[in-house]
């Protein structure tokens, strides 16, 4: 079985190629941080024009590498939503035309399912049950997984995703685009502990929220920028940075051993664009180590937008008996709770 997989949901192009028996035989990623860096975020028309530039290509370079052909595919998974509407149709066009040219099945994946399973393409892959904490730009939620398509959210952000509040504040400290990593690599050379920002919530359910936080991080600011003549110096920034950071992972690590508690789940993956953090992973392998909880995540590449989890999930799904007619589904906003097993 070979499913062809195509991302498209925002700034990332991917395209990949999973076998059964084999895994990922073939990707290619292509950023669009250079095309967005000026306007200090994505730009929805320019993502989608990126996308139809560079896509077809990519599938033939892709089909290349793995000395495959359109002809050998079983279906076509692509990203049908959430996402920018203009590039999930950019993906979803293609991947309905082709399959409707070749007579098979093209295979909408949700873009939140396929970063749950991501972690699954691992040699270790964990098993159902577990607890998923979803963490990037746009989404923070913490999911009981039981398995392919029976999602329960315990938990999750009342306002700003985590992924989100980093940009912002990446935008305070007049970091470059796409911030979060700028911010992350800029608080490697902070103090953690020069800022006491609030942790939002901490102790009270299972819901996230970061906007108090966020506020709490541009009136130190400004008051730091006052201090030094209206400029701040390169130590100030990162010890910013530093302590923003600690109160984001804090937030975060607190909530998971919570819901692992709550839940009785001994088994948690991390997935999602923030769930690449050196400091996130770090402080939740010492959460799994004092109790006793498996915690496990994809290698970074594999955490950010890619196709090889959307070509994965598609497989999931086509294995399942997932079937749909050949017309284009492209859904802005689709709760992953909405999701039902294939």
């Amino acid at each position: 079985m070979k499913v062809l997989g195509i991302e498209t949901s925002c700034d990332e192009t991917g395209v990949a190629l999973y076998e059964h028996g084999r895994g990922i035989v073939a990707e290619a990623l292509a950023s669009q941080a250079a095309v967005h860096a000026q306007f200090g975020g994505v730009v929805p028309e320019l993502a989608s024009r990126d996308h139809i530039s560079k896509l077809a290509p990519m599938v033939c370079t892709v089909l290349d590498d793995a000395n495959s052909s359109l002809e050998e595919l079983d279906a076509i998974a692509y990203t049908a939503g959430p996402g920018l509407i203009g590039a999930l149709m950019v993906g979803g066009a293609l991947a309905e035309s082709l399959a409707l040219g070749l007579g098979i099945p093209a295979i909408p994946v949700h873009h939140m399912e396929a970063h749950l399973l991501a972690c699954l393409l691992e040699r270790d892959p964990p098993e159902f049950p577990f607890l998923a904490l979803l963490v990037s730009g746009g989404h923070t939620q913490l999911v009981e997984v039981r398995e392919l398509g029976r999602y329960r959210i315990v938990g999750e952000t009342l306002d700003d995703a985590a992924g989100e509040a980093f940009d912002k504040v990446a935008r305070l400290l007049s970091l470059p685009y796409p911030g979060g990593p700028a911010l992350a690599a800029l608080a490697e050379d902070g103090d953690a502990e020069r800022y006491a920002f609030p942790r939002p919530l901490k102790g009270r359910g299972l819901d996230f929220s970061f906007s108090g936080l966020k506020t709490a991080v541009r009136l130190a600011v400004e008051a730091e920028s006052r201090e030094h003549g209206g400029s701040l110096p390169d130590a100030v920034r990162a010890d910013l940075a530093a302590s923003f950071q600690a109160a984001v992972v804090d937030s975060l690590v607190s909530k998971c051993g919570r819901a692992l508690d709550e839940t009785g789940l001994g088994r948690l993956v991390i997935a999602g664009g923030v769930g690449a953090n050196r400091n996130l992973r770090a402080t939740l392998a010492e959460l799994g180590e004092q109790g006793g909880a498996q915690v496990r995540y994809p290698r970074p590449a594999l955490c950010t937008d890619n196709g090889a989890m959307v070509a994965y999930a598609g497989a999931c799904r086509y294995s399942g008996g997932t079937a749909a007619g050949h017309r284009i589904i492209a859904r802005p906003r689709w709760p992953l709770d909405e999701l039902s097993p294939p």
